[in-house]
């Protein structure tokens, strides 16, 4: 989760948010060279007393402040095109799980099994327990087996909302009468947060997403008693 003052982006935890860090590095570096770069030529142009009143062009410049910016794009698309690639491929899933938008919770479907569903509210302050966070926590989390590829299907039954989780650098709009796929990967066990992230009426703050990633052997377990309990 995000920390209080805190300005960067919220540790990885699946292969897509690392490579959107590293894209994101990348790119702050080539910003900070091209600023850098624009700084030194404003401060030299508004600093000289040399002057050319007969200098009208300069070809060897021209040709310059041409090439490079393409050169520089190219730069940036490459990495990012590869990553939108990365961001669209299902490969074999090992579970599916449909995520339904409502005014204002979440309600979850775990397509392999059966009678496996649940709505998810958020957790009202004076029912929190300590160590749960204000605004964050649900009643029920989508519990996931860790190191497991996860494809979730993901729409809405009134207006538009959106499934967000930036650890795993997943964020999918959820539409009425659409359904969208996302997929992703846990690199470890633990309880990432998200919210909605598409204003959607009064309630909009007030419908967090709580993704827990566990060994499979306890989601095994975790699956069988909801099963039972249904």
């Amino acid at each position: 989760m995000a920390h209080p003052s805190q300005l960067g982006f919220q540790d990885a935890a699946s292969p897509v948010m690392e490579e959107l860090l590293h894209f994101h590095d990348h790119v702050l570096m080539i910003v900070f060279l091209i600023s850098t770069l624009v700084l030194y030529i404003i401060v030299a142009m508004v600093s000289t007393k040399l002057t050319s009143k007969y200098l009208l062009d300069s070809q060897e410049v021209e040709i310059i402040w041409t090439i490079l910016p393409a050169i520089i794009l190219i730069l940036i698309a490459l990495p990012s095109l590869r990553i939108l690639y990365l961001m669209d491929e299902v490969d074999d899933p090992h579970l599916t799980i449909k995520a339904m938008g409502h005014q204002w919770y979440w309600s979850y479907e775990y397509a392999d099994y059966v009678d496996l569903e649940f709505d998810s509210y958020m957790m009202p302050t004076q029912d929190l327990s300590p160590g749960q966070f204000r605004l964050l926590e649900a009643d029920h989390r989508m519990v996931i087996p860790v190191a497991s590829p996860i494809r979730v299907l993901v729409s809405a039954e009134d207006v538009l909302h959106s499934w967000a989780v930036p650890a795993l650098g997943v964020k999918m709009d959820a539409v009425p009468g659409r359904l969208n796929q996302t997929a992703f990967i846990t690199l470890r066990p633990g309880v990432y947060y998200g919210q909605c992230s598409e204003i959607c009426g009064a309630n909009h703050s007030f419908m967090p997403i709580v993704v827990e990633a566990v060994p499979l052997k306890h989601f095994e377990n975790w699956s069988a008693l909801m099963v039972e309990d249904a």
